[in-house]
């Protein structure tokens, strides 16, 4: 399979515009217009029949003692662990592209209604742990939430966008479901998968 984005390059940096939080002058940050990016996938396998989507973060600091404090950074030293941006399943096998804006095209606070994908099934992404106990922000967040690094954080973190090709029309999970679920679905199940990769960063000095 292959994968391609009109929105940015594989290796190059996500544009503010696919973001749910963009620096900001005076800052540090504000949100921003939170919309999906442009997918297109090719060379598909024979005998799929659906895809799945995923957007992962592997550089969401573990510890969150130092995450967005004024008076230091997150240093880059600490161990780093997965944030789910993004997670759609039962895609239909005749697809071949996500349009830009098509999932997501602004920041819904308390999050996006689990069934608001136009096609296919939203799961839950980690912004309902991270938001949780926010009074403004806080609820059940579905679907597509683009990037928001630490303002302080001292290193970009990457996206991984990746489609699989899959071998059933569906995954027998409802809307709502949780990146595990997802994984224990996919087992045995996967005919192929393509990925690439953005980075993005809202602290000033990693912004050139």
């Amino acid at each position: 399979m292959h994968l391609t984005s009109n929105s940015f390059s594989d290796g190059e940096r996500i544009p503010a515009h696919f973001a749910l939080a963009r620096a900001a002058d005076p800052g540090p940050v504000e949100l921003s217009a939170n919309c999906n990016p442009h997918l297109a996938w090719s060379d598909v396998p024979d005998g799929v029949r659906s895809f799945v989507i995923t957007c992962i973060d592997p550089d969401a600091p573990t510890v969150a003692d130092d995450v967005n404090q004024p008076d230091r950074e997150v240093p880059s030293t600490l161990p780093r662990a997965d944030f789910t941006h993004w997670l759609l399943i039962d895609v239909p096998a005749d697809v071949r592209e996500i349009p830009e804006a098509s999932h997501c095209s602004q920041v819904t606070a308390g999050g996006k209604p689990a069934g608001s994908s136009p096609i296919g099934a939203h799961g839950v992404n980690d912004y309902t742990a991270w938001f949780s106990g926010d009074p403004d922000m806080g609820g059940v967040w579905h679907g597509y939430d683009g990037p928001a690094p630490p303002w302080n954080d001292s290193i970009p973190h990457r996206y991984v966008f990746t489609v699989y090709a899959v071998d059933v029309e569906s995954l027998g999970l409802d809307a709502g479901f949780a990146r595990d679920d997802l994984t224990a679905a996919l087992d045995s199940h996967i005919l192929d998968s393509a990925a690439i990769t953005g980075t993005y960063a809202t602290n000033p000095k990693l912004i050139s």
